[in-house]
């Protein structure tokens, strides 16, 4: 099946204290479905349950990520998650503590 990009949403998350990068990612993508508003269905022919939705998100550590975890933040469509080396982790000033920082990207394809 050919799949036609519709949509990128990007977005950013972070886990302040903890390290934990599923939830860093979470946020990310949390960001990102924030910011759109999809309201073409009707005009375009399309339906929701139609979407195929790919969801990469890039931390330090990427076997780190609740892939499902990740999965369940998206509402609609076919959702794949792929974890990618990236992101920031920021120690704390004593070593005993890190700041985790999350990239995420939405894209949203429809077949063709």
């Amino acid at each position: 099946m050919t799949l036609v990009r519709w949509i990128t949403e990007m977005g950013m998350g972070v886990d302040v204290h903890g390290g934990d990068y599923t939830k860093a990612a979470e946020r990310a993508v949390s960001d990102a479905l924030r910011h759109s508003s999809l309201n073409f269905f009707a005009a375009a022919g399309k339906r929701r349950e139609d979407m195929h939705v790919e969801v990469v998100v890039a931390v330090a550590d990427p076997e780190a990520v609740d892939r499902a975890r990740i999965a369940a933040q998206v509402p609609y469509g076919t959702v794949t998650v792929t974890p990618t080396a990236g992101g920031l982790d920021v120690p704390s000033d004593t070593g005993e503590d890190r700041m985790v920082i999350a990239n995420a990207a939405v894209l949203v394809s429809f077949p063709a």
